[in-house]
């Protein structure tokens, strides 16, 4: 798994898939990182959490964070993620 992630809704996304692909719950999931499970709601909703959390949860399923260099987004990350966003709105 690697996606580059510039945004909070979509560290939330690509966490909620990860999670759901190793088959645990909220609940699991938290238990399993040592946090409460507003900690991964909240990480999911791509709202502020402390770093240690998402950390933490990250752990928990087998994930890391690496930082790399990647500039400004593509015209087709762009137009890709206003798509996204119309696709939201019925």
């Amino acid at each position: 798994m690697t996606d580059i992630i510039r945004l909070p809704d979509e560290l939330g996304l690509c966490l909620r898939h990860r999670r759901e692909a190793l088959g645990l719950s909220k609940s699991a999931l938290a238990e399993k990182a040592g946090k409460v499970r507003e900690v991964v709601y909240r990480l999911e909703a791509g709202e502020d959490t402390t770093v240690s959390s998402l950390l933490a949860v990250l752990a928990a399923m087998g994930l890391a964070i690496r930082l790399e260099r990647v500039g400004l987004p593509t015209a087709e990350e762009v137009a890709a993620r206003f798509m996204d966003d119309d696709d939201d709105v019925a």
